[in-house]
């Protein structure tokens, strides 16, 4: 497609929201960005970001950081920023590119290119895919599960106005649990066909 698009996926652990992004990327051979962003970010600014990878949407702590003038002394803080600056340049650049997570939902919003998914899926076929990929049992993968989608949700709503999750800040929600992996990504193929058309 000619026409630019940007494909924000935000998604529940264990839902398949990143298999999905990333078939959707290869569909119409554009980049993903998900944990490859610092990569990308330090590739373009010249630096090593590997120490920051600990801070990857992590939520900032308020009892160790502190603002002045505006500025944050936060690591997850800095980093953050430095995410969604990189984000809202590649989109200003009229690139086209489908990402994972990083509030680019909500960094986003008002680019008419953008197109934000939310994947959820039911807790049954979430707790059953960990307890395959982690080789665990369903107390710890369901323990794993809440931890995670927790860690999400609270950098998400630390950083936006909007909630993680509200069907009223996405063009779709949608439950992979239905149709499964390789058919949801189908379905959002031919939305984003659509919507482009």
């Amino acid at each position: 497609m000619a026409k630019q698009f940007i494909i924000s996926i935000s998604r529940e652990y264990a839902s398949g929201g990143h298999d999905i992004a990333e078939k959707i990327a290869a569909h119409f051979g554009v980049e993903l960005y998900d944990k490859n962003i610092l990569d990308a970010i330090g590739a373009e600014k010249g630096v090593d970001l590997t120490g920051f990878k600990r801070a990857d949407e992590k939520i900032m702590n308020v009892l160790t950081s502190r603002t002045v003038n505006g500025f944050n002394s936060s690591p997850e803080y800095a980093l953050a920023q430095m995410q969604f600056d990189f984000i809202k340049e590649k989109a200003e650049s009229g690139e086209s590119f489908v990402i994972c997570g990083r509030c680019a939902d909500y960094v986003l919003k008002e680019n008419p290119a953008l197109i934000s998914v939310f994947v959820l899926a039911d807790d049954l076929a979430k707790t059953e895919r960990i307890m395959k990929i982690e080789d665990c049992s369903m107390p710890q993968a369901i323990k794993l599960i809440e931890k995670r989608n927790r860690g999400r949700k609270e950098y998400h709503n630390q950083f936006c106005k909007t909630k993680w999750g509200d069907s009223r800040c996405y063009d779709m929600c949608i439950n992979s649990t239905r149709l499964g992996i390789d058919a949801t990504a189908d379905f959002l193929i031919d939305y984003i066909e659509k919507r482009n058309a």
